[in-house]
């Protein structure tokens, strides 16, 4: 039977904030694609149907039974992780997907997702030293978090390794830490800068130093970042009109219905739809912080903050990214970049998120 005060508490702002997102989405890949590659759209539909299923189990399923699977649920990430370079397939130098048949699936994505309900589950069972978290206390969730992270550095995905340590840090400051250990921890990753540099792929660097001055290799490193200012500054207040953008359809924006998938809905838009666009995102963020807030126990608050500085992270990096603001680390935009395996992730998580909010009056 299942409790009707499950309804009741119903959050369906985030919902109607999803459904909108992912809307927004599937008609910019449609713009995106529909000329020179219609098989992406039709792909796109078809993840946003498997999506909303996906997050309808989310929702319906008692999310305390992630923390009785955390360690199933991290471990099976750890092992696709670990298959991807054994029967993985290659693109661009990549090696990040496993071909299922019918579908190309992307471990890294699920290791977000796995990363934070370990992270949940340990925090929620460990309890905090009153001065705040020390060298010793980090030594386990540290080991949580290098364990997915090296995997997916090594594909290699600069852009989901650092969403995975921006959001293990967000959790980990949530949680506490002494403020000592948060200076020696920078001092030392300041000084293995260099050494991490050196690890760096070419166009990684490449990447990394045309962030400092696009101009200086326009036709190169700088060009992404160059046609995705040109599509964005080309839309001005109210855009060219849906499908009427063209540095996209032209092929002018390279990534243009995945990393860069911003640049086009800004350049059809203009100020006003990429305002809107931030708008529902900033609703979405600030209703995650208010689940994580209202959140019936401590393993469903750090779920829900973990989940929420996923949404930000990525939002932010990727904003950052096609505006110049920030180097190119290849990072897409929840629910509204082409990808499979990064649409249902987020689908996910977004009913999970739902699924606190729902049970949080309910023991």
């Amino acid at each position: 039977m299942i409790d009707r005060r499950l309804f009741t508490h119903f959050d369906w702002l985030i919902l109607s904030v999803i459904m909108i997102l992912a809307l927004v989405g599937l008609a910019s890949v449609y713009s995106a694609t529909y000329t020179h590659q219609p098989g992406i759209y039709r792909k796109e539909f078809y993840w946003v149907l498997i999506g909303s299923f996906s997050m309808l189990v989310a929702i319906v399923v008692n999310y305390s039974l992630l923390e009785r699977l955390a360690y199933f649920i991290y471990g099976s990430t750890i092992f696709l992780l670990i298959s991807v370079f054994a029967v993985g397939s290659s693109f661009s130098g990549a090696k990040r997907w496993i071909s299922l048949g019918f579908f190309t699936l992307q471990p890294s994505e699920l290791a977000k997702l796995g990363l934070i309900i370990m992270l949940a589950k340990f925090f929620s069972e460990k309890p905090v030293p009153p001065r705040g978290l020390g060298v010793k206390d980090l030594a386990v969730p540290g080991a949580i978090l290098m364990a997915p992270f090296l995997l997916i550095a090594k594909q290699p995905d600069l852009g989901t390794a650092i969403i995975l340590w921006m959001i293990f840090w967000s959790i980990v400051l949530l949680v506490r830490v002494r403020a000592r250990v948060l200076a020696t921890l920078f001092g030392l990753g300041a000084a293995a800068a260099p050494f991490g540099w050196m690890m760096l792929k070419g166009y990684q660097k490449a990447r990394l130093t045309s962030f400092m001055n696009p101009d200086a290799d326009p036709l190169g490193s700088g060009y992404h970042v160059m046609q995705s200012k040109i599509a964005i500054g080309s839309g001005g207040f109210l855009g060219k009109g849906f499908l009427q953008g063209t540095q996209g359809k032209l092929m002018f924006l390279p990534e243009h219905h995945t990393d860069f998938i911003f640049s086009v809905l800004a350049e059809e838009w203009g100020l006003v739809g990429s305002v809107f666009v931030l708008g529902l995102f900033f609703t979405l963020i600030a209703s995650g912080l208010n689940t994580a807030m209202s959140a019936k126990d401590r393993f469903g608050f750090l779920m829900a903050f973990g989940i929420t500085a996923m949404f930000f992270w990525q939002v932010v990096i990727n904003l950052g990214m096609v505006s110049g603001v920030l180097p190119v680390v290849g990072v897409p935009l929840p629910f509204i970049s082409y990808g499979g395996s990064f649409l249902i992730t987020s689908m996910i998580s977004a009913g999970i998120l739902l699924n606190i909010n729902m049970r949080r009056f309910i023991f």
